[in-house]
């Protein structure tokens, strides 16, 4: 039986457009962000989505809410499902992590599995923590239709167990704001259906998709 996950990243932060590093810091969606997951909800209503798994973090959350009341769903949240901590580099920008914390933004460049930022977690562990998250919800809910709500991170770890693309190489794909991102799940394995939409997001007042991508510390998106 095949599980459809759609897969979205929270509305914008102001810390999103800041460029600054959220990790496990819960900064809440700003009015655009607001915006864009009633967008996201709305486009959501007619598809028959048995559950809405959300992130415990706010951003994440209040982006699921509009999601799952449309379905009359209770939000089910799953700390596993948070963005990487980052430990020390968590609220600062990059070119503060560049400028204080040499080592640690280097080893966020280069994408090194195993560094451990101080207080943190390494890139691997949270890997790991994130897909086995997801797999385990989308056995709970074989052969159905779930909405999964997250952050850029997660959404790069599950696009790469998706597309069995190498943890460590440099993202390039967009992870964009509100974006739906489709994955099924069969016989263990996650699939790719269709990544970054934001067709939904356009907007009477600024009459663009806009969509902020997620900020991450390889040279493209930096």
């Amino acid at each position: 039986m095949m599980t459809t996950i759609y897969l979205i990243r929270h509305g914008e932060t102001m810390w999103n457009r800041d460029k600054r590093l959220q990790g496990h810091i819960d900064i809440g969606l700003n009015e655009r962000g607001f915006w864009q997951a009633e967008q996201v909800g709305q486009y959501l209503s007619r598809q028959p989505i048995k559950a809405v798994i959300s992130s415990d973090l706010s951003r994440a959350a209040d982006t699921a809410k509009a999601v799952a009341k449309h379905h009359q769903l209770d939000l089910i949240l799953d700390e596993a499902l948070r963005e990487r901590h980052y430990g020390i580099m968590q609220g600062l920008s990059h070119s503060e992590i560049e400028q204080n914390h040499p080592r640690n933004h280097a080893a966020w460049k280069n994408r090194e599995l195993d560094f451990v930022p101080e207080t943190g977690e390494s890139l691997q562990q949270f890997y790991d923590r994130v897909v086995a998250s997801a797999k385990k919800w989308a056995e709970q809910f074989a052969g159905q239709t779930i909405a999964m709500v997250a952050h850029g991170g997660v959404l790069d770890c599950l696009n790469r167990a998706a597309t069995k693309r190498s943890l460590d190489v440099a993202r390039d794909f967009e992870i964009l704001n509100a974006s739906l991102n489709t994955l099924s799940f069969q016989s263990g394995e996650f699939g790719l259906i269709e990544w970054g939409r934001v067709s939904y997001l356009q907007s009477n007042e600024d009459g663009n998709n806009y969509s902020l991508d997620e900020m991450d510390g390889s040279p493209k998106w930096v």
